[in-house]
């Protein structure tokens, strides 16, 4: 390197050296001490000087002796298997259908977008009160139609079906991201899919969702990574009940660090959660390569 291009790399270090540092000291530092005190038992409050060194055991408390840990986990996933599949189809057809050319089209994006910069609490407290068993106005609803009224968050077979209701709630922010992905496809595509006689759902299923791919994929990943951290709504709706029916991933791991002050517990279970996350993160990587397509891309 010339003596500019070391003065140009070191001026670039210097104005990153802020973000730099603010990474090793709020990031890779916790996640390094979160790993080391995985292999630790220690309460959060006596000086670290005083925690015991328990090697594997908490992981091989965690993985054959703990059934809230199974329940947990079983739970997560099966919220995930519903809400993430349900998120993405209501984000996509939204998005569709603000990207005609109608009238007040402005007013009904913000209409959309508006429940997702809602505060979490302030969403599950509205949801809290409309799947309420008394006095909710979906019991009210049913009540009215002479239908059978559900216990809801007070019945264990219904209770996590809430929260995979509450999936249609805040897609607002992947509604705005497939939008952005629709209105930066080619007008032309459709064009010449028309000349050849294609017709709407041969244009949405061979232009549409081809270029629409890559978007499709990252919002995919950010679901999967979202759904296995589901925390506020089942904190502040049930707090894992009942008979831990939401009991969800994260929620059990703060009981745990900061309920029952298990802080080395509680690391070992943060990373389980990263290798699960990872893992199903890299098997939707790998297959990418089968169903994304990126234009200019040549086929191999």
């Amino acid at each position: 390197m010339t003596r500019q291009a070391r003065r140009e790399a070191w001026e670039g270090v210097l104005l990153a050296s802020p973000w730099l540092v603010g990474f090793l000291l709020f990031t890779a530092g916790p996640m390094l001490a979160s790993f080391l005190l995985s292999f630790t038992r220690w309460n959060g409050i006596t000086p670290v000087h005083a925690l015991r060194w328990v090697g594997g055991e908490n992981y091989s408390h965690l993985l054959r002796h703990d059934p809230s840990f199974a329940k947990a986990l079983h739970n997560t996933v099966f919220y995930a298997l519903f809400a993430v599949p349900l998120g993405l189809g209501t984000a996509l057809s939204l998005a569709l259908l603000l990207n005609q050319r109608v009238r007040g089209l402005a007013f009904f994006r913000t209409v959309f977008y508006l429940p997702s910069v809602v505060s979490g609490v302030a969403t599950a407290m509205l949801w809290l009160w409309l799947f309420n068993p008394s006095f909710g106005g979906v019991n009210w609803a049913l009540r009215r139609l002479g239908l059978p009224e559900p216990g809801w968050l007070t019945d264990e077979s219904t209770a996590i079906w809430v929260f995979n209701l509450m999936s249609f709630w805040g897609g607002g922010n992947t509604m705005l991201i497939n939008l952005a992905g629709l209105q930066g496809i080619p007008e032309h595509l459709y064009e010449a899919a028309a000349l050849d006689g294609a017709g709407s759902l041969m244009r949405f299923r061979h232009v549409t969702l081809p270029m629409l791919s890559p978007t499709l994929f990252f919002n995919l990943v950010m679901g999967i990574i979202g759904s296995f951290q589901v925390f506020t709504s089942a904190y502040v709706m049930t707090e894992g009940g009942p008979n831990e029916a939401t009991l969800f991933y994260v929620l059990y791991l703060y009981q745990k660090a900061f309920e029952q002050f298990q802080m080395g517990y509680a690391s070992a279970m943060a990373w389980i959660l990263f290798a699960i996350v990872l893992a199903l993160t890299l098997l939707v990587i790998r297959s990418a390569r089968t169903w994304v397509y990126y234009e200019g891309e040549r086929p191999s």
